[in-house]
């Protein structure tokens, strides 16, 4: 079948995420027919560079082949098995392995990131309710924050597109001061911009700690917002602050986790390890290397003891039907063998210094606002946009072979880490184009 046929049939029986269908009349979506390393091609033979990584997710390429070996062997074992009252080698494989790297323990999973940031929050809550401390209920999340649509993530959420419609549905948070460098004074440095934030959270905790549960942040990149970049202090005064006050810290490394930001995880770029950051981490999107749903939530040995009594009601009794899948946690144990394998966090270093030479003249383009670059994201601002800018760059980077959806005025890239120089260079010469017209 064609493209048009499939778009004929896709408007009839599809409802896409994210998306006002009316638009799809004037800006179809692209039938996608297969994958191919960083590139989609659909069932005209027409190729994309897929600079976006399937909405962040896509770590190696479309149809990696160790990672579709890993499952298709996992297919001649067992596809699913229910989770509670049954245990499988790859979920307990993949537990240990992310304790390992974290340092946090008792992996509890879920589908998808907004899942585990639900469980973090209930998790949280539940502790404080253990432990004789019930009015500790109040959650604390940064100023443009996002950390999903379902109601309790949309509580903690601070994008007014997303969450002013459903404002009656939602328990109410504090958002507290954005430590987002672009926001600093004249001459402010990016250390002393987060500094400054944290005392207005300190602030804030002083007073109200006594009913809060924890704090929520996205480390380093708040993504949502843009792909707003913040310096690492933050999250170590962050650390010291929650300490002070008997406040959990979530760390939301849903989109920054596995790579993306230069490190394994971002909190590492604060700390020497996770748990030196976090009470919980929240982890999805590249833990399969973009193949199948699948979330995780890790959390302290003093936070799962509270939960372990023989009142069952004490118990976390949070459930999803396929938490743990064996499909999916094979893929994401392929994930973490391909990031031991090939040295992926050392080479990636090599790929952000070539494509930031690259961009530099993008960088000194006189459209371009707050250049950024961290790991292997990079952003920037386009000062003289217009309100239908997002749709018309996606539509006209299209026609260069290019899938990339700015955010707002926020031009961004993540693409996955196998592009290489000529990927790299259409990228570049798209931007420019489509800058320059």
């Amino acid at each position: 079948m064609s493209n048009s046929d499939w778009l004929e049939r896709t408007r009839a029986a599809l409802w896409h995420p994210c998306t006002q269908m009316k638009q799809l009349e004037a800006m179809p979506p692209l039938p996608i027919a297969r994958g191919e390393g960083p590139w989609l091609i659909d069932h005209d033979g027409r190729r994309y560079l897929d600079a976006v990584s399937s909405w962040w997710v896509n770590l190696f390429g479309h149809a990696e082949p160790r990672i579709n070996r890993a499952i298709v062997d996992q297919l001649s074992r067992i596809e699913h098995v229910i989770l509670a009252g049954c245990t499988h080698a790859p979920v307990v494989e993949l537990s240990e392995r992310l304790a390992r790297l974290t340092g946090l323990g008792h992996a509890f999973y879920g589908s998808d990131g907004a899942s585990a940031t639900e469980i973090a929050l209930k998790m949280s809550f539940h502790y404080w309710r253990n432990s004789g401390r019930p009015g500790k209920t109040g959650f604390v999340s940064l100023k443009n924050g996002y950390h999903g649509e379902t109601l309790g993530a949309l509580s903690v959420t601070d994008v007014a597109l997303f969450k002013d419609t459903y404002a009656p549905l939602l328990r109410l948070s504090h958002q507290a001061m954005s430590p987002d460098w672009r926001l600093a004074a004249p001459g402010e440095a990016a250390e002393a911009y987060a500094r400054r934030a944290a005392a207005d959270l300190a602030a804030w905790l002083a007073e109200h700690a006594d009913a809060t549960a924890a704090v929520i942040v996205e480390p380093l990149v708040q993504g949502a917002a843009g792909m707003a970049m913040y310096h690492p202090a933050y999250l170590a005064e962050l650390r010291a602050l929650c300490d002070r006050h008997q406040v959990h810290l979530i760390a939301d490394e849903i989109a920054v986790g596995f790579g993306r930001t230069g490190t394994l995880f971002a909190c590492e770029q604060a700390a020497a390890r996770v748990s030196d950051i976090a009470d919980f981490i929240c982890l999805s999107k590249g833990i399969t290397g973009g193949y199948l749903p699948l979330s995780a939530v890790l959390t302290r040995d003093e936070i799962y003891a509270a939960f372990y009594d023989d009142r069952v009601a004490r118990g976390f009794l949070h459930s999803h039907s396929y938490t743990g899948n064996p499909l999916a946690c094979r893929a994401a144990l392929a994930v973490l063998d391909i990031f031991a394998e090939d040295d992926v966090i050392a080479r990636n270093r090599g790929r952000a210094a070539r494509f930031t030479a690259l961009l530099a003249e993008v960088r000194a383009h006189p459209r371009v606002r707050h250049f950024r670059h961290l790991g292997m994201i990079w952003a920037f601002e386009v000062d003289d946009a217009g309100p239908d800018f997002a749709a018309d760059f996606h539509r006209r980077a299209l026609g260069h072979g290019v899938f990339i959806r700015p955010i707002g005025h926020t031009v961004y890239f993540m693409p996955p880490y196998v592009i290489g120089e000529e990927e790299m260079r259409l990228m570049v010469d798209t931007v420019l184009t489509l800058l320059n017209t």
